[in-house]
């Protein structure tokens, strides 16, 4: 797990935040490509970002410590791509996000779309809804939470959408987290 951080501890008390960015993704999607290129923007820029690095095992459960770094994050990058739906973990993940957006002042969701439509997450049709079809009798309980968190995040509000073009992240990097560190 690459955790990087400023030496700061987040603290409830002292309301200061472990990491400036905590990355949603789906790795077999987004790991050797917008992922890679986001993450080495980010540090290039100077901000605090917690990237998960580890491959994680299908039924277990979410570490506590992918928690702690969300709940210590200022803004959470989801990014959206066609199989993140299919992962248990990235819906879990992004409950946990939108709970922190809910109960913590400051804390902001930033989507990013790579190769997947808005309209497909936000409506969950496409991939994203063969994904909650395929889930909706191992984790019945959970798809509602995870369909409220889709509708509650703000996809149709702001976010980077890729498809077929790479992204020059430096500029929308640097206008959206910059100037608001």
């Amino acid at each position: 797990m690459a955790l990087i951080n400023n030496g700061s501890t987040f603290s409830l008390r002292t309301g200061r935040w472990i990491f400036d960015v905590f990355l949603n993704f789906r790795g077999e999607d987004t790991r050797h490509n917008i992922l890679r290129l986001l993450y080495a923007a980010l540090v290039q820029k100077g901000i605090s970002t917690f990237k998960d690095d580890k491959v994680l095992e299908r039924g277990k459960p979410i570490p506590s410590e992918l928690y702690n770094a969300i709940e210590g994050s200022r803004f959470s990058v989801v990014i959206f791509s066609k199989n993140y739906a299919s992962s248990s973990w990235c819906l879990d993940e992004l409950t946990k996000i939108v709970e922190c957006r809910q109960k913590m002042k400051g804390h902001t969701i930033f989507p990013v779309f790579f190769d997947v439509e808005p309209m497909e997450v936000r409506k969950q049709e496409g991939s994203f809804g063969e994904a909650f079809a395929n889930h909706e009798e191992a984790f019945k309980e959970k798809v509602k939470k995870w369909r409220d968190a889709l509708k509650e995040s703000p996809i149709s509000v702001v976010g980077l959408y890729r498809r077929g073009k790479p992204f020059s992240f430096h500029y929308s990097i640097h206008c959206t987290f910059r100037y608001q560190l």
